[in-house]
């Protein structure tokens, strides 16, 4: 597909990615919601929390994205299925998160609130998503996606589609997922808000799921047409292509030139988190710039290139594949959904659950 051009960047264009990007770093910040954690506790200390915290907000982008989509307000495109590539890169990706200490998400919010570390880790992130789109390790990520699996007569075909077509079809397996799931959060009772600094796990489950269909629609409208949704791995490499090179380097996203510098909507998206994050953790009286030992800096590094190269090779981050990807039903991103979470899993035994046992 050949890049996008918009003719010249519009306020719309930046002021939406801003907010949209403010409005997931502050619920996240409030939320203390990181999807290494959601994944790690359930295992490390059988803490079900944030988990289901996840489920909700995946659960509300399932029904309000496909929603928008059959309404006509935006046009949701699931992505192609590469077993090989989706299955192995997410695996990977769940690795490096626990190394990292943070998911995709994870790392840019806690930047904002001044976690010095995760701007290490961020750095790390680009540098695997550079090396992995554009340099040494792009024949790699070609060779991993270059295996396709057609199901149903479709390299991007959905849940649902496996059954059969139609909205029907489609609904009723969308009504069977949201069944599931409010069946599985029932359990922690989320109706029962208690008194606390931030914001419950379902509130923010609720909250983080309105905003990735937000995030949705605004990219869409405001952002050159392709509803993108929330994202951290290409948002990341654009961002710093863009400052170093002056040019996004976009070959799928809608672009605008601002000045000399050629940009995407999702730029200011990524922009907009950590400031979000800081203005939550400012209001919250959180920030406060934190430091490690720079022993425990090199596996933040190493995991955050990791998660940088397998991201791109699995087609998107926790948010990218676990949220955006999954909520529309996409075989391709609920298998690397499920990749990540067997990879986190089996970090999170090897670094902390055997040696204690040891």
């Amino acid at each position: 597909m050949e890049e996008s051009i918009v003719n010249s960047v519009t306020f719309g264009f930046i002021i939406s990615g801003l907010i949209c990007g403010g409005i997931v770093g502050l619920v996240l910040q409030r939320g203390r919601f990181c999807m290494n954690s959601a994944f790690r506790d359930t295992i490390f200390i059988q803490d079900l929390t944030l988990f289901r915290s996840f489920l909700i907000a995946l659960g509300v982008m399932i029904v309000g994205a496909n929603l928008l989509g059959d309404m006509g307000f935006m046009e949701l495109k699931s992505q192609t299925f590469y077993p090989i590539a989706n299955i192995v890169g997410g695996y990977l990706f769940g690795l490096g998160m626990v190394l990292a200490s943070g998911c995709g998400s994870g790392i840019v919010f806690k930047f904002g609130q001044g976690e010095l570390p995760a701007g290490v880790a961020i750095l790390g992130f680009f540098v695997g998503i550079g090396a992995t789109t554009h340099g040494v390790l792009a024949p790699v990520n070609a060779a991993m996606r270059s295996v396709t699996f057609p199901i149903a007569g479709k390299t991007n075909t959905t849940l649902w589609q496996i059954i059969g077509d139609g909205m029907t079809i489609k609904w009723a397996v969308i009504a069977v997922i949201a069944v599931v799931i409010f069946i599985s959060v029932l359990k922690d009772k989320p109706f029962s808000l208690g008194k606390q600094k931030g914001l419950y796990w379902s509130v923010t489950g609720l909250f983080l799921g309105l905003a990735g269909v937000l995030t949705f629609w605004a990219s869409q409208y405001w952002g050159g047409g392709f509803a993108r949704g929330m994202n951290f791995t290409t948002p990341t490499g654009e961002l710093f292509y863009s400052i170093l090179t002056g040019d996004a380097q976009s070959k799928f996203f809608p672009m605008a030139d601002i000045g000399p510098f050629k940009v995407t909507w999702a730029e200011f998206f990524i922009i907009g988190v950590p400031l979000g994050s800081f203005i939550s953790a400012k209001i919250l009286k959180e920030f406060t710039w934190k430091l490690c030992s720079a022993q425990e800096l090199v596996p933040i590094f190493l995991g955050s290139l990791l998660m940088g190269f397998s991201a791109v090779v699995a087609g998107g981050c926790n948010i990218g594949q676990g949220l955006t990807g999954a909520s529309t039903l996409s075989l391709g991103s609920i298998s690397a959904l499920i990749a990540m979470i067997l990879g986190n899993w089996t970090m999170v035994y090897f670094r902390f659950i055997k040696p204690m046992q040891d």
